[in-house]
C-alpha cells in the first residue's frame, strides 16, 4: 500500500454490521500491515477483511503500550490502522492517542464511520429531527466513573426538551430516569437499542417513567444506546421542504408560498 507508508489511520468500524463499513475503510483494512482493534466493541467479522495483517486487541493494552506499538510499526514503514467502533469522533478517546503520536512526529488521518446512533435510528425507523417536535439532538452520557462537565448532567440537558441520545450509560438507568423526569413528561417515549445492527440486536420501547424497571427486567445494562423524545412517536409536523406551497432554489411554490429558503 504505497500511499499509506508512514501513516496511522484512525478508522471508524461502524456500529457492528460489517456491511456498514465504508468503502474507504474496507480499502484500508485490506491493505493494512497492523490493525489494532477495540476488543469486544468491534465485530470480529471485520477482521476477516485483513487476514494479512498483524491483529492486536487494544483491550489488553494501556494507552502507553498502544501508542508505543503504533509508533514502532509506523517507524518500520508499516500501514497501521487503529480500528474504533462506530465513529472515532464520538467517545473514541482518539484525542489522547493522537496527541502523543503527533508529539512523536507521526503522520495520521481519521476516517469516519457510521455511528451506533445512526444505526439505532435506522432500526427504529425514526427521524431524530422532526419539524414541530425537535430540531436538536443532544448526544451525551451519564456521569459515572467518567465524570461530565458542570452543566452537562442529564437533568440540565433534559431541560431543552430536545431529542436525546444517551451513550455508555445503560447500567445507570435509574439515575438517568431521575434526571429525565425533572423535565420530560413521564410518558415521553424511550427506545433502548442494544448492539445496534449486530445479529443479536435488541430493541426495547418504553417510557421515561418505566425505563429503569423495563431495562432491568430485560437485562440490558451495557452496549446499548438510550433514545428519548417525542420523535419516537412521530409527533410533530410534516416538513415544509416538499410542501407544494414552499419555494426554494430548485422549485417555485404555488399559491400560499410559505418561504424562499
Amino acid at each position: 500500500m504505497t500511499d499509506s507508508i508512514g501513516m496511522i489511520y484512525f478508522l471508524g468500524a461502524g456500529p457492528g454490521d460489517p456491511e456498514l463499513l465504508t468503502i474507504k475503510g474496507l480499502r484500508l483494512l485490506e491493505a493494512a500491515d497492523t490493525v489494532i482493534f477495540a476488543g469486544s466493541l468491534v465485530n470480529p467479522e471485520l477482521l476477516a477483511f485483513c487476514p494479512q495483517a498483524e491483529q492486536v486487541d487494544s483491550a489488553l493494552l494501556t494507552l502507553d503500550e498502544m501508542v508505543a506499538l503504533m509508533l514502532e510499526r509506523y517507524r518500520q514503514g508499516k500501514a497501521v490502522v487503529r480500528l474504533h467502533s462506530g465513529d472515532p469522533s464520538l467517545y473514541g478517546a482518539i484525542g489522547e492517542q493522537m496527541a502523543r503520536l503527533g508529539a512523536a512526529g507521526a503522520v495520521m488521518a481519521v476516517v469516519p464511520g457510521v455511528t451506533s446512533l445512526s444505526a439505532a435510528a435506522a432500526s427504529l425507523g425514526s427521524e431524530l429531527t422532526v419539524p414541530g417536535a425537535s430540531q436538536t439532538v443532544i448526544v451525551t452520557r451519564a456521569a459515572g466513573r467518567t465524570p461530565v462537565p458542570a452543566g452537562e448532567d442529564i437533568a440540565a440537558l433534559a431541560s431543552h426538551g430536545a431529542s436525546m441520545a444517551i451513550f455508555l450509560s445503560a447500567g445507570m438507568a435509574a439515575k438517568i430516569r431521575k434526571g429525565l423526569l425533572e423535565h420530560y413528561p413521564a410518558d415521553t417515549p424511550v427506545a433502548v437499542v442494544q448492539r445496534a445492527s449486530w445479529p443479536e440486536e435488541r430493541i426495547l420501547r418504553t417510557t421515561v417513567q418505566l425505563m429503569a424497571a423495563a431495562m432491568e427486567a430485560a437485562g440490558i445494562d451495557r452496549t446499548a444506546i438510550i433514545l428519548v423524545g417525542g420523535f419516537l412517536a412521530r409527533q410533530g409536523e410534516e416538513s415544509l421542504l416538499y410542501d407544494r406551497g414552499f419555494s426554494h432554489g430548485y422549485r417555485q411554490g404555488g399559491e400560499g408560498t410559505v418561504g424562499t429558503d
